[in-house]
């Protein structure tokens, strides 16, 4: 804050131009135009004596990545209810008449292609971009003192005296409305990344909404009304402004910083498009700028702080070892994982590797409004307004993928995974879709289907171990239920298994990660009913599903207090941040990652060494699904006390491909099963399977089909039949025992000489592979 106030009366309303560049508007008339670099402060033009502005707003920068031709243009309100279509220059292009007392406030929505405006005459009205009108979207008896669009611009939030409303375009959908503030509601904001609302009044609070209008966080009385709030572009965090109050929030509503400026009431706040800078027009005539700084990452024994806005400083908690990072323009997002820390400045990205933080790579950036960096083992993934962006940690560009509907700045990390081979999106065109993307390329993955969920999905994650086609992605959906299932997945429909249900158990459904992969095993971490939860081997589920709940470790969440989530975990740590925004930290055993390592190698005596050295259930448990999975029988008897007999039984088995339908059957793929005894030329024995899972219809119609085996079948229909005392009603099975008779030794016979077969057919497969192996 400046020493000497530049303008001489309040100043109402505030807006960046670009990341350096701010416009201030007050009501000595005088429209400022600030730029931080050079700290010059001009003068834009003088207003007329009888404009007195109340609200600003720049029409958007771009669209799905391209720019806008009208740009250069933002709206100003006044109190003779009057907006103004307003140059960069100042000139006045175009006024119209819109209100009967004062335009309280007046916003663009996401695309430019409509205006909306609320009044002190309780009105709300659309127009045009050319300020033509549209629609009166509500009338009501009092001000309405703000107003937001929604993320998609289909929906409306305003204020309503103690009320928010929430009203949507079309006019036959449901409004919602609720008792917000105990005082009248003065500012509310909307944000597109995270869907929450915010909103402050004159009981001198401010509270975080859901888009359904639940509470999330309501602060504590401050002295004074709440008189501005803004979302921060990126959703990561807010400011809240009051009487010489400025605050900054985390965007669960928890407070990082508070400081009490001399400014008066602060009647706008505006933030940068990158996030990191913030402005605020003051009742006292001075304009305030702030940046966010003190951000804290951690990885193993690094320690990372942005101590300024181009310094950084790197501590190694191992050996106490600092080192200085400096760069030349602005931080605006970082991340560090894997080894390597990725640095976001306002026009180049610096790519670090953990070994030497002297020599960085860097490379030029397109656009200085990086929104979200993802981090996987082999690369990283750059999130822009544009687009996003894979790049190798060499800083080579390796894909761009690209499909209908992109809108890259509403992505934020629930709705998107990244791993080594592949690239999840949540579409938001349709939230029950996940798209799927090969990293290397940046096309649609395997034969271009997308992933389709039964209900709409809010978050992903990919894991990160293991070979492309055993890539996994876990999500949860809109009941909070937790599910899994595979990525590659050609021809034919996925298997969506469900392994967990009401992750989270309270409302806070955007605040943050609550599912997150460990860096180096496919070990899975989870906040369900307010408990830490770890899925040692959650691909068990696909092997046997009676096993998955053995192979949980649960922990009490009386440590993690109401609505943790998920920051990072590596190795054997999970960091949780609090609701109280306090970090936590718990541990998890080494051995199930060891073990997940064994299995991948097929170091089978080394896994039950492990497992009788721990003595623990739920390493047996995963030992028994790895060894089923990777048809290790030998290590699965030794493992699996339930299914000891059905393993010996599979083992004795005479043929290879017996033995693998049988395994196939015991994951629950009786399907697969089927198809790969007929495929052997096996048909008895795939009928025989039909007849052990008492699937009479298909047993007969592979049997008809294949002219074998019908006699079989009916016999043991009749038996079943017999048993339960039930007369045949199946029209079927009454036509073909007409002409079929029914002995039980030929039958007996029959099936003798087809095992025998097998088994012959088995000793030659046998006999050939030992004489090529001589050979």
């Amino acid at each position: 804050m400046l020493k000497e106030s530049k303008h001489k009366e309040l100043v109402s309303c505030v807006g960046w131009t670009t990341a350096d560049e701010l416009y201030s508007c007050s009501e000595d008339h005088q429209i400022l135009n600030w730029n931080l670099p050079t700290s010059e402060t001009s003068i834009v033009v003088k207003l007329p004596d009888d404009l007195y502005p109340v609200d600003l707003h720049w029409f958007p920068k771009t669209v799905g990545g391209k720019k806008q031709a009208q740009a250069e243009l933002f709206v100003l309100t006044s109190t003779d209810g009057k907006f103004h279509l307003v140059s960069k220059a100042g000139r006045i292009e175009k006024s119209v008449e819109a209100h009967k007392g004062a335009v309280l406030a007046a916003r663009w929505n996401y695309d430019g292609s409509a205006l909306i405006t609320a009044g002190e005459d309780g009105q709300i009205k659309i127009w045009s971009k050319s300020g033509m009108l549209r629609s009166t979207l509500a009338s009501h008896g009092s001000a309405v003192y703000s107003v937001a669009w929604g993320p998609d611009s289909d929906r409306i939030l305003y204020t309503l005296g103690r009320q928010l409303v929430v009203k949507p375009l079309q006019p036959s959908s449901k409004v919602i409305q609720w008792k917000a503030h105990d005082g009248v509601v003065l500012k509310v904001d909307w944000n597109s990344v995270n869907d929450l609302i915010l909103s402050g009044g004159q009981d001198c609070k401010y509270k975080v909404w859901d888009s359904y209008g639940r509470l999330l966080h309501s602060s504590s009385s401050h002295d004074y009304p709440v008189t501005s709030l803004s979302w921060a572009p990126d959703g990561e965090v807010f400011a809240v402004g009051s009487f010489n109050t400025l605050r900054l929030c985390d965007k669960t509503g928890w407070s990082y910083a508070l400081e009490k400026p001399n400014t008066g009431s602060v009647f706008s706040l505006a933030w940068s498009a990158d996030s990191t800078q913030l402005a605020g027009a003051c009742g006292n005539g001075h304009v305030i700028f702030a940046h966010v700084v003190e951000q804290h990452w951690e990885w193993k024994n690094f320690i990372i702080t942005l101590t300024k806005r181009r310094t950084m400083q790197v501590r190694n908690v191992m050996n106490d070892a600092v080192d200085v990072l400096e760069f030349r323009d602005r931080v605006i997002k970082s991340s560090l994982a894997y080894g390597h820390l990725v640095v976001a400045t306002s026009l180049q990205c610096y790519v670090y590797n953990a070994r030497n933080w002297n020599t960085p790579l860097i490379f030029d950036l397109k656009e200085g409004t990086v929104s979200l960096i993802l981090q996987a083992e082999k690369h990283f993934l750059l999130l822009d307004g544009a687009g996003l962006y894979i790049f190798s940690y060499e800083g080579r560009l390796i894909s761009s993928p690209k499909f209908p509907g992109l809108r890259a700045d509403i992505l934020n990390a629930q709705g998107i995974s990244l791993s080594n081979d592949t690239i999840a999106i949540r579409d938001k065109s349709d939230e029950k879709v996940i798209l799927l993307f090969d990293t290397l390329t940046g096309k649609p993955c395997g034969d271009g289907k997308h992933l389709t969920h039964k209900l709409e999905v809010v978050e992903i994650a990919l894991d990160q171990s293991g070979p492309s086609n055993d890539r996994k992605i876990a999500l949860i959906d809109k009941n909070r239920d937790l599910y899994l299932t595979s990525v590659r997945h050609i021809g034919r429909e996925p298997k969506i298994c469900k392994i967990g249900k009401t992750l989270r158990g309270d409302l806070f459904v955007n605040h943050g990660v609550t599912i997150i992969w460990n860096d180096a095993a496919n070990i899975l971490c989870g906040i369900q009913d307010n408990q830490l939860t770890v899925w040692y081997y959650p691909s068990i589920i696909f092997t046997d599903k009676e096993l998955l709940q053995k192979t949980l470790l649960t922990k009490d969440s009386s440590d993690f207090s109401r609505a943790p989530h998920i920051l990072s975990f590596v190795g054997t740590l999970v960091t949780l941040r609090r609701g109280d925004g306090s970090l936590v930290y718990s541990n998890v055993l080494p051995y199930p990652a060891l073990l997940h390592e064994y299995s991948a190698s097929a170091r089978w005596e080394d896994a039950l060494r492990l497992c009788r050295f721990a003595k623990d259930q739920s390493l047996w448990a995963c030992l028994a699904g790895m060894a089923m999975a990777n048809r290790e029988l030998n290590t699965a008897e030794m493992a699996y006390l339930p299914r000891v007999q059905y393993i010996k039984f599979i083992k004795e088995l005479p043929s290879k491909e017996s033995s693998l339908a049988h395994m196939l059957m015991f994951s629950g793929q009786v399907q697969e099963a089927e198809a790969t005894l007929l495929q052997a030329g096996l048909i008895y024995q795939a009928i025989q399977v039909n007849i052990d899972l008492f699937n009479w219809e298909r047993a007969l119609e592979l049997a008809v089909k294949h002219k074998t085996h019908v006699d079989t079948v009916l016999a043991y229909r009749e038996k079943f039949l017999q048993r339960f005392g039930r007369m045949e009603m199946n029209k079927r099975f009454l036509q073909y025992s007409e002409g079929v008779e029914v002995n039980w030794e030929k039958i007996q016979a029959k099936i003798e000489v087809e095992l025998s077969k097998e088994r012959e057919k088995a000793a030659n497969v046998s006999v050939r592979t030992s004489l090529a192996t001589r050979r």
